[in-house]
């Protein structure tokens, strides 16, 4: 997939954390505003909002939780056609995440490209689908 082909970013729950880390904050706040001012989609599977809602930074994530109520973000549920993909999708690649492999799969059907923490671990899923590391 080209860079001309991707429509935007799908954002994995590390993508999530780094929204209301000072160090990443304003990098992917600005990769945000740029998806968004160029016609591009952003988003957010719930199952990684659940992952980084977990985090003992929870009462810090003030920007997250904005982020969340923009209505420029699509949350996209596991619907059960999608947890079955899902499921087939980990038997196939023996990636036991749930969750990394629907970010992918979420990824994938938008042609948008993978915000992760860790793009290594995303790449095993689908090495052919693009990832940006925060």
């Amino acid at each position: 997939m080209t860079a001309a082909q991707v429509g935007g970013l799908t954002l994995d729950a590390g993508a999530l954390l780094a929204m209301d880390h000072p160090s990443q904050a304003i990098v992917m706040q600005a990769r945000l505003d740029e998806t968004l001012r160029r016609g591009g989609t952003v988003c957010v599977p719930a199952g990684a909002i659940a992952q980084a809602w977990r985090s003992s930074r929870q009462v810090r994530l003030a920007r997250l939780a904005r982020l969340l109520k923009s209505r420029d973000i699509d949350i996209a549920i596991m619907t059960p056609n999608a947890a079955r993909s899902v499921g087939l999708l980990c038997a196939r690649t023996g990636h036991d995440d749930v969750i990394d492999v629907h970010v992918m799969l979420c990824a994938r059907e938008r042609r948008h490209v993978v915000v992760t923490s860790d793009p290594d671990d995303m790449s095993r899923i689908d090495p052919g689908l693009p990832v940006i590391g925060v």
